[in-house]
């Protein structure tokens, strides 16, 4: 595998940790994705109820999270640590000036689209940015407004294809259309980011996402032109993933079945395992009386069904039966817990396999 370079930043791994809410991306498995070369990611999604007893306020609640998040993280490594925020949450700008202010190496936001992300930088701040989106319309979008209004063009881009999970930047009937698969939109985007990085003499590493989930998909991917990829599913069956072990467990013992397309409260789809706690909402689940948190723009609590960061946070805690897991499409091949070593050992095991495998077919030829 080659080596992962964002600006002055150096990951000797291609491999980023996609940032996984609530709670399933804090400290322990941002750090120990970075102690083993590539790039760990906190999400910032839900801070404020995992450290609620810090303060009733909610985004007060998370400003002081992630600070600690980010603090604890610099205590257990001296890799590259990022945040993950997403331009649908309420505190988006807070969550986006807390992660440069505590000098998080690259902040990656989707979930819409993240326009004014430069406006945020500091004097002699280094914190990089990253934008993730879904197509080339988006990238070309994004590349050519920050460099017109802010005169900084992206530090790398992520695509996320339809195969990912959590929230999905697509409309229910793309996730299974293969135009809109990972295989097809990359080429694309690629060929527009390098485009653009040529204009403007520059290299913008794309990186992508969704789906991935073996050394194979990640050689595989990698000649497609991305310069790395972002795995989240496959970093959750890890000793330091952040959740609960029962929420470890539900990807083991998810079937291939199990892995379903839901429609969110926030107004987009997503991919979750299905549970007893899904199958209530199919049938009708009561709708809560108010919104404790506002922390989804898009969230409207009068059709709402239940609340999604309680839902995801009871999962986090380990209390399935009042919320479920977000997972990717690969989530079901999940077989054991392993340390984050182990897992990165195998990838890049995985890794050389194939490409061993695809020179020698080439000798023959």
């Amino acid at each position: 595998m080659k080596t992962l370079k964002i600006g002055d930043l150096l990951a000797r791994l291609p491999i980023i940790q996609g940032g996984m809410g609530v709670g399933i991306s804090l400290s322990g498995l941002a750090s120990a994705v970075a102690n083993q070369g590539g790039v760990g990611v906190i999400s910032s999604a839900g801070l404020g109820v995992i450290y609620r007893e810090h303060s009733k306020d909610y985004n007060t609640a998370s400003i002081w999270g992630l600070r600690e998040e980010l603090r604890k993280a610099r205590e257990k490594t001296k890799g590259i640590i990022g945040v993950n925020v997403m331009v649908a949450m309420s505190n988006f700008a807070d969550m986006v000036r807390t992660a440069i202010a505590e000098k998080a190496d690259i902040i990656f936001s989707g979930a819409g689209m993240p326009l004014n992300l430069p406006s945020f930088l500091t004097k002699g701040s280094k914190t990089k940015l990253a934008p993730i989106v879904s197509s080339a319309r988006a990238a070309k979008l994004i590349c050519e407004k920050w460099l017109a209004n802010y005169k900084y063009v992206p530090d790398a881009i992520v695509v996320e294809g339809p195969k990912a999970g959590g929230h999905l930047g697509y409309k229910p009937e793309q996730i299974t259309d293969e135009h809109f698969s990972l295989e097809r939109l990359l080429p694309e985007i690629v060929s527009e980011v390098r485009r653009f990085g040529t204009a403007h003499d520059t290299h913008i590493p794309v990186i992508a996402a969704g789906g991935i989930y073996t050394g194979e998909d990640i050689y595989r991917i990698m000649e497609l032109g991305a310069d790395g990829v972002q795995m989240g599913t496959r970093f959750v069956t890890t000793e330091e993933c952040d959740a609960s072990t029962e929420f470890k467990r539900s990807y083991i013992e998810a079937s291939q079945q199990d892995i379903e397309i839901i429609q969110s409260p926030v107004g987009m789809p997503g991919r979750a395992i299905h549970n007893s706690f899904l199958e209530r909402v199919k049938q009708g689940l009561k709708q809560p009386k108010s919104c404790p948190f506002n922390c989804i723009k898009t969230c409207d609590v009068t059709h709402s069904p239940y609340c999604i960061i309680m839902a995801l946070y009871n999962a986090f805690k380990g209390n399935l039966s009042a919320g479920y897991a977000f997972a990717g499409v690969n989530a079901w091949r999940a077989e054991k817990i392993e340390s984050v070593k182990e897992l990165m050992t195998n990838l890049i095991d995985e890794f050389d396999r194939f490409s061993l495998k695809k020179q020698l077919a080439k000798l023959k030829k």
